[in-house]
């Protein structure tokens, strides 16, 4: 959750007009860390007069973005058969096996099982790699994708994004959504939810979704505010349902690959909020939102069911300060969870990282596993799934002592079918079943890091690693093979990202500001 470069006060407080600078969950953010340059621009844009309804700004209809440099190129969906993998299908009916076949055409998986015959197929000789279905990342803030480094000591994820939350154009938010979202191909993270929190105008929605078309990459798309916009502002509907008919409509480039949704900034400006639900309830929108890693910022699954929000397409992340009357609305109304792990280790200063897990499994929500920002945790859904088994254990004498520990397979499910169950995609991914889209990951079993396989769950949760990944298909596209992106060109996207990154840098200034004024080339 980014910082907002806007003197405002925190969302419980109501008062616009305080000299303080918070985040997007109430904290303050020490003055000293925000850019100068860019904390102006943030002003500058937070005098912007607030958007009625359903009424266009002048801006609101730009059109579609276009970026610098070629992404690569869009492979066709084939016909393939899987031969000979062991297989960890995450389909309770299939279950894991030792050796199987899966055949994929036009996009489907249509059938899994042993000694597969699929005439014309091309056969893909898997006797060597796991077969498992596509990570589902839960949340994701992707236009500082490339900022993953402007951290350094003393200097940490708050500050650096006050320093640079105005400091991105259009086209940096391109190259950084794209960069991230081949960055998770390559991981084998075949769906995201990219949780755009700093919609700073129309021309910036268009370059995140053109780097959506671009990325081949399975998404919703959750369209926010401006960091930094006042909580008395809401968010721009009328470019939300610009988006939808440009986007989302029957000209959409997405092929049904990316969806739209909205991420809201939660009931601390309880007038803000009950507007934008009622905006978001007449477009059936899915929505995000952040519930809070500190103790004071929390916001609680229980009010929001009382409020008739809370349900299947509400999602909630962090959930460090959930008590038990919050994960009993969670479980009674179906409403998923995103957990960072990574980020509620560093950030969660309500505590409770390992209880809170255990007590959310027990009780049955449905939790899923995110990244947070690139800044925050490695875009490496295998890391997440480790730290989080290795955490997941009660503890004696405490008053988790009772509970169940975290088991491989909860870990698996958590990175992959729950991730589909909190974006509304379970019957589309999340586990190797056939009708469901092809979106499989191959593992190599003969790695040194790997090799040799015992237990399937556990090599998967404990050995592996990104770069173990032979083959990644999403949506029946092979876009890595024999470990190297073929849809993308990487060193291209690099290039431009390391670019963008540098004039980011440059507009922001202070302790940003980039040793030399040339871009680095690679």
């Amino acid at each position: 959750m980014p910082p907002t470069a806007n003197p405002l006060s925190t969302p419980e407080s109501g008062d616009d007009h305080t000299a303080t600078i918070v985040d997007d969950c109430g904290r303050p953010v020490p003055a000293h860390s925000v850019g100068r340059r860019a904390l102006l621009a943030a002003a500058g844009a937070a005098a912007i007069a607030p958007l009625a309804f359903g009424a266009p700004a002048a801006a609101s209809s730009p059109g579609p973005h276009t970026p610098s440099g070629k992404p690569g190129r869009r492979p066709e969906r084939g016909h393939y058969l899987i031969k000979g993998a062991a297989l960890v299908s995450v389909d309770p009916t299939i279950g894991n096996h030792a050796k199987a076949d899966i055949e994929v055409r036009d996009g489907r998986i249509v059938q899994v099982g042993p000694n597969l015959k699929a005439r014309g197929a091309r056969v893909i000789d898997a006797s060597k790699m796991i077969a498992m279905p596509g990570f589902v990342e839960t949340h994701y803030h992707m236009w500082s994708a490339l900022g993953r480094n402007f951290v350094s000591t003393g200097f940490e994820y708050f500050a650096a994004k006050s320093a640079t939350v105005a400091a991105y154009q259009p086209d940096d938010f391109y190259h950084s959504v794209l960069l991230g979202l081949v960055e998770c191909a390559s991981a084998g993270i075949t769906t995201v939810n990219n949780w755009s929190h700093n919609v700073r105008g129309p021309e910036y929605a268009d370059a995140e979704l053109h780097a959506h078309a671009d990325g081949l990459v399975r998404a919703r798309y959750s369209y926010g505010h401006r960091d930094g916009q006042p909580a008395t502002q809401p968010i721009d509907f009328a470019d939300i349902d610009r988006v939808a008919a440009t986007w989302f409509g029957k000209k959409s480039p997405f092929d049904g690959l990316v969806h739209l949704g909205v991420n809201l900034r939660g009931p601390g400006q309880l007038p803000t909020f009950l507007a934008e639900m009622a905006e978001v309830s007449k477009r059936k929108l899915p929505i995000s939102v952040h519930s809070g890693q500190g103790p004071t910022t929390a916001v609680h699954a229980a009010d929001l069911e009382k409020m008739g929000f809370l349900g299947p397409d509400f999602l909630l992340c962090h959930a460090l300060p959930f008590d038990e009357a919050d994960r009993q609305a969670m479980v009674r109304t179906n409403a998923p969870v995103s957990f960072s792990v990574h980020s509620e280790l560093r950030l969660g200063t309500a505590g409770g990282f390992h209880g809170q897990l255990l007590r959310m499994l027990a009780a049955g929500v449905t939790v899923s596993l995110s990244f947070d920002a690139s800044s925050l945790a490695p875009i490496n859904m295998f890391e997440s799934m480790n730290v989080a088994w290795n955490l997941g254990i009660p503890w004696v004498g405490s008053d988790t002592a009772g509970l169940p520990p975290v088991v491989f397979r909860q870990a698996i499910e958590m990175a992959t079918i729950n991730g589909a169950k909190a974006l509304g995609l379970q019957a589309v991914t999340g586990s190797i079943t056939p009708g469901k889209r092809a979106d499989i990951v191959l593992i190599r079993a003969d790695d040194l890091n790997i090799a040799p396989i015992g237990d399937l769950e556990s090599t998967v949760v404990r050995s592996a690693t990104p770069a173990n990944i032979d083959t990644v298909l999403i949506d029946g596209r092979i876009v890595k093979r024999n470990r190297e992106m073929v849809s993308h060109d990487a060193a291209t996207i690099v290039r431009n990202a390391a670019a963008a990154a540098h004039a980011v840098r440059t507009r922001a200034g202070g302790v940003l500001t980039p040793a030399s004024p040339t871009p680095p080339r690679f």
